[in-house]
């Protein structure tokens, strides 16, 4: 199924004056400036935020000019500040020369229109070899903007290599204000995107990953606002990067009062070796500014990972079934047929078989690299079953993981040299396994084909693509002063074989998964179709879990499970209708143990699959508007509304009860003030100026904690 496109409008996204050097370009609500110094040297920032015009742009003064210091005058106001010269902020360049210097003599070149939206400005040492363009696109109807970095080294082939040490994406300095505050979210396993404000400290604040992937404790984006924006008024600029490696945000706020934020892929000590040459592509950089607050800013990134980035954006994800809290690792052909017969009478429209399924897998400590049907519990292999799934209707999905390895594994025995090591350490096993290494060709090579023939055997529609540790005495087989690119060249060796994969096998759905949220980018989003928000079921928590997911990703990725009463993380006991409302502002998933569902609770389960299927495009595909946020008060409320507002659902979750004064009416968004509103449960009518204005009254809802309700609004005449 697909939803319904509203065409983008259409303007001027580039515009340069060229006796002043000064470059516009506009997005949907907002303008970026720079200006083009030949003279010294440089690019200077000038404005991001409101829409100019441009002969406005090109009279506006710069701000490095009235720096009243000299040392340091250069720090927050350059596009792309490098190391060398009066320059002592964090650099975006940094090399290594052969004889050991580091300072970079930036001379400018030109500015060139790529093609529609599409500038680079063109840079080079003026000494040395070395040269590199700045890209910003405008992606068609987005109101973002993206930006990336090529670095070549220019000298002759028979010249020494340069060490790449950071060559950022970008740097994006913000505008002067007064106050500054820094969104941004952290975490640990099951306990993913919680969001934190804080005011950012004079110097530099930096987030990370050294893990080899993106990481549950944190999340390649910020967002900055001048101290007293709120959730649909006020400024906001945001920015992410488009990695699945590790990476850096460096925030860095000076004591002039300039802002900025350098994102680059890689953590400190990984460097890259550029050869004659040879040309370094860094990630995208995608950035918003926003003036409807930080809501403003969440629908902004969501419509470009709709419009941009997701390889299927028009497909309504469907209801899944996943085999794990039923039968974990004690998977066979019978109990997986079983529990697919009750899926389909659900209304369940994908059956995945989670871990267990394969070779050797009776627990977690050995198994993984044989994907080959455990011949015990699958003795005629996995085609019956999902020939069976096909036939009630549903899709057929598998679990793998196939980055990583078991040391108890037939693929191990044979290829123990595949694996991320140094030769003389000892290596660190994470849930008894270790990584392969995705930065080799031949290991990719080999994990495309075992995958393509587990697909094409099994008439396979979905694969759960796993990743359950973090990298540790991790370095490149071939060895060399930046062994340490694996934890950036193994998600590139990734992103080839999911885009041959998919290129291959166009039928093919992925969902990303690294021990819950541990993977979550826009770059594994350009190559999957969903991911798995976290470990963490428990409907309670996975409020506030959506809640900073949100921030940037849309529902339409975001795949939450009804699972069972007690929790089996928490513990927590939770009525079956708030774990599905829960789940419904999402990806609806169901993973429970169906067998042990009591008739009411699977009559309740239909009932409430039915509505999802009802309303699931506007969750999918709609603007969502995060009305009370969790731990603001008694209410946590999310509304989704489809591009005209013809139609609305909202959400309300009361986690726990107690005695207060009644809540006001919900101050609905987004709607049209001069049209008529029905509830279609109720049938009551309001305007759109009343929902909006003074509010709608709150639905009936069960007594005591963890009570929940959806509302459905039709626009009528």
């Amino acid at each position: 199924m697909s939803a319904p496109q509203t065409p983008p409008p259409r303007y001027e996204t580039v515009e340069i004056d060229h006796p002043s050097g000064t470059v516009l370009l506009r997005t949907a609500a907002s303008c970026y400036v720079l200006r083009l110094d030949t003279a010294a040297g440089t690019v200077r920032h000038i404005h991001w935020g409101a829409p100019l015009p441009l002969a406005d742009a090109a009279r506006l003064p710069d701000w490095a000019d009235h720096d009243n210091s000299f040392a340091g005058r250069l720090d927050g106001v350059e596009e792309y500040p490098v190391e060398g010269g009066a320059r002592f902020g964090t650099p975006a360049l940094e090399v290594r020369f052969a004889d050991g210097s580091s300072p970079v003599e930036p001379q400018v070149e030109g500015v060139r229109i790529v093609d529609e939206g599409h500038l680079a400005v063109s840079l080079r040492d003026r000494a040395r070899p070395l040269a590199w363009e700045l890209h910003y696109r405008v992606p068609p109807g987005a109101d973002v903007i993206e930006r990336w970095t090529e670095l070549t080294h220019t000298a002759g082939p028979d010249a020494p290599a340069l060490l790449v040490l950071r060559c950022a994406s970008a740097h994006w300095p913000m505008p002067p204000r007064h106050a500054w505050r820094l969104s941004s979210v952290h975490g640990g396993w099951s306990s993913e995107s919680r969001l934190e404000r804080s005011v950012p400290a004079v110097g530099e604040t930096t987030l990370t990953s050294r893990r080899g992937h993106t990481g549950h404790h944190a999340n390649p984006w910020v967002m900055l606002d001048p101290g007293h924006t709120g959730e649909e008024y006020g400024e906001v600029w945001a920015t992410a990067l488009a990695t699945s490696g590790s990476w850096r945000l460096t925030i860095q706020r000076t004591a002039a009062g300039r802002v900025g934020v350098v994102a680059s892929r890689g953590h400190e000590g990984v460097g890259v070796s550029l050869e004659p040459g040879q040309r370094h592509r860094t990630p995208v950089s995608v950035a918003a500014y926003a003036t409807g607050g930080f809501g403003g800013a969440s629908r902004a990134f969501h419509t470009y990972v709709r419009r941009h980035v997701l390889p299927h954006p028009h497909e309504t994800r469907p209801v899944l079934y996943n085999s794990w809290e039923a039968t974990s690792f004690e998977v066979s052909e019978e109990n997986q047929r079983a529990l697919a017969r009750r899926a389909a009478a659900l209304g369940a429209e994908l059956f995945v078989v989670d871990d267990g399924w394969f070779a050797g897998r009776d627990d977690d400590r050995s198994g993984l690299g044989d994907w080959t049907p455990h011949r015990r519990r699958f003795p005629r292999g996995l085609r019956p079953l999902a020939d069976e799934v096909h036939g009630l209707g549903m899709a057929f999905g598998l679990w793998v993981e196939p980055e990583m390895v078991n040391a108890d594994s037939d693929l191990y025995r044979r290829h123990p040299d595949w694996v991320l090591h140094l030769p003389d350490r000892s290596p660190t096993e994470l849930r008894h396994q270790l990584v392969l290494d995705f930065s080799r060709q031949d290991v990719t090579d080999w994990a495309y084909g075992r995958l393509r023939e587990l697909v094409d055997a099994n008439d396979v529609d979905f694969l759960k693509w796993d990743f359950n540790r973090s990298f540790t005495e991790a370095g490149v087989h071939a060895g060399g002063r930046d062994a340490r690119r694996v934890y950036v060249e193994h998600a590139e060796g990734l992103n080839r074989l999911l885009d041959r994969l998919r290129a291959d096998v166009p039928h093919l759905r992925v969902e990303s998964c690294a021990g819950g949220g541990g993977r979550i980018d826009l770059s594994i989003l350009r190559r999957t179709d969903q991911v798995w928000t976290s470990d963490n079921t428990d409907a309670v928590d996975r409020l506030t879990i959506h809640h900073g997911f949100s921030q940037v990703y849309p529902a339409a990725v975001m795949s939450a499970w009804v699972t069972d009463s007690p929790n089996p993380l928490t513990g927590r006991k939770v009525p079956l209708r708030f774990r599905f409302h829960c789940a419904m502002a999402g990806v609806l998933g169901i993973g429970g143990d169906l067998t042990r569902w009591t008739p009411e609770e699977t009559h309740e389960a239909e009932r409430l699959v039915t509505l999802y299927k009802d309303i699931r495009d506007l969750v999918q595909h709609g603007h969502q508007y995060r009305l009370l946020a969790p731990g603001d008060g008694p209410l946590t409320a999310v509304q989704y509304a489809d591009a005209e507002a013809e139609r609305v659902v909202v959400f309300l979750w009361r986690p726990t009860t107690s005695f207060t004064s009644a809540h006001p009416p919900l101050r609905l968004r987004g709607l049209d003030a001069t049209a008529g509103y029905r509830d279609e449960d109720t049938g009551a009518q309001w305007s759109g100026a009343t929902l909006t204005g003074f509010g709608l009254p709150l639905p009936d809802m069960p007594p005591g904690d963890c009570s929940s309700a959806v509302v459905r609004l039709r626009r009528h005449d």
